[in-house]
């Protein structure tokens, strides 16, 4: 019987699997797609999910981040990431260097979905496999916490749904831009030489050209040819009854998720994957939900409070002017994330 099954080989997962590894416990990733594993996402990690990233012996190639711009029109607002820098890089090279880690450290991958979870007191069983523990990071649509019942009803009404695409473009900034309208939001990354990231973010379900029209400085910025194509996420919004059933742990966007608005999903899924094995490793896996309350308290409180903000396109209009008449409460709003 190994020690811990992973459903779900993205980010999340993979850094699970480390982790376990690293605690000297045996890891065993079950995951459907071959790698690297692409996925809609703003591509920007927090400098807390750099640092957790070298503490698991990752650092993927991408570019450097100095920090956040909120941008309406002419008006900007900036702030710098205060000790250290994030990380601009594509999804699937962050998903890559991840994988070799994995691998590298002993983890198996076996190609799969975990179906049925039957659970002992002492075991889990899932996808023909044993563990004392499984923990689920099968995405924002999690098949595990369905099943397990542990999704709240009618938990995705009112998410809002996002689109990216790449562009052949040399990037004209080191921050992430954060493009506003009463519409949603644009999110600029540089993910590397000749190379940006353009994801939207709305709650009207259109086509993601009719999306980025309501940027138009944005638009005539994005002169080269489209690099990729245009990869979807959604409905955002996930409630979650709780985190912890039995011998099974949600980490990731399993776990619950708020929206991509602040651009911490990468960071959150690598803080709630360390603190779920570290909760196993010592037996305590009822500790794990007030470990993930402490580790995503001011991402849930900064996301839900941008969200009401923008919810009426009035509100939308006023949130750069605001930051940038008051630099230190927007300095404070960046630096609080990881």
């Amino acid at each position: 019987m190994i020690d811990v099954l992973v459903a779900g080989g993205g980010p999340a997962g993979l850094a699970a699997a480390v982790h376990a590894m690293l605690a000297g416990l045996t890891a065993v990733v079950v995951e459907p797609r071959t790698a690297p594993v692409d996925k809609a996402c703003g591509e920007g990690v927090m400098p807390g999910g750099v640092a957790a990233l070298r503490a698991l012996g990752v650092e993927p190639v991408g570019r450097e981040l100095r920090g956040i711009r909120y941008v309406d029109g002419l008006r900007r607002a900036e702030a710098p990431f205060r000790d250290r820098p994030g990380l601009g890089v594509r999804r699937t090279t962050l998903h890559h260097a991840l994988h070799e880690r994995a691998l590298g450290l002993g983890v198996r991958i076996v190609p799969g979905k975990v179906g049925e979870v039957r659970q002992t007191r002492d075991s889990v069983n899932a996808a023909g496999i044993t563990a004392r523990w499984l923990i689920a990071a099968d995405g924002l649509h999690s098949p595990v916490r369905r099943r397990l019942g542990l999704e709240l009803p009618g938990g995705a009404r009112g998410g809002r749904y996002g689109l990216r695409r790449h562009y052949r473009v040399a990037p004209w900034t080191d921050f992430v831009e954060v493009h506003w309208s009463g519409q949603g939001e644009a999110y600029v990354t540089p993910v590397a030489d000749g190379l940006v990231g353009v994801a939207v973010l709305s709650r009207v379900r259109r086509g993601y050209d009719e999306h980025l029209a309501g940027f138009p400085a944005l638009t005539a910025a994005l002169h080269g040819a489209p690099a990729t194509e245009v990869r979807g996420a959604g409905p955002l919004r996930q409630r979650v009854r709780r985190r912890v059933e039995g011998r099974v742990l949600l980490v990731g966007d399993a776990a619950g998720y708020v929206d991509a608005l602040t651009g911490e999903g990468i960071a959150l899924a690598l803080a709630t994957a360390e603190a779920a094995v570290r909760c196993v490793a010592a037996g305590l896996p009822e500790r794990y939900e007030r470990e993930w309350v402490r580790a995503t308290r001011r991402h849930r409180l900064l996301t839900r409070a941008l969200l009401a903000a923008s919810s009426r396109p009035v509100g939308a209009r006023l949130i750069v002017p605001v930051a940038s008449r008051l630099p230190p409460v927007f300095a404070a709003a960046v630096h609080a994330l990881r």
